[in-house]
């Protein structure tokens, strides 16, 4: 069985200038750029993330559509719930 999932990826720079990311899992596919900058413009200007005091999201860098694929080998995880 294969299965793919869809993710956004948003890197920013954060106040020390290093690169941090947001990670949105089943994003709305097609986003447009203006709208995802718009996003990440909202995040960086509240500041609402801070991690033992650095801005975590304070300059968006770029954002991309992340597809992931899996595909099975074997699952017996159904077969061995009691």
């Amino acid at each position: 069985m294969t299965e793919t999932t869809k993710s956004l990826k948003m890197t920013f720079l954060n106040s020390k200038n290093k690169k941090t990311s947001i990670t949105l899992n089943n994003a709305a596919p097609g986003l447009e750029e203006a709208a995802v900058r718009d996003a990440m413009s909202i995040i960086s200007q509240e500041n609402i993330f801070s991690k033992e005091e650095v801005d975590l999201y304070k300059t968006p860098q770029s954002a991309q559509y992340i597809e992931r694929t899996v595909t099975s080998v074997f699952d017996d995880t159904e077969s061995n719930k009691d």
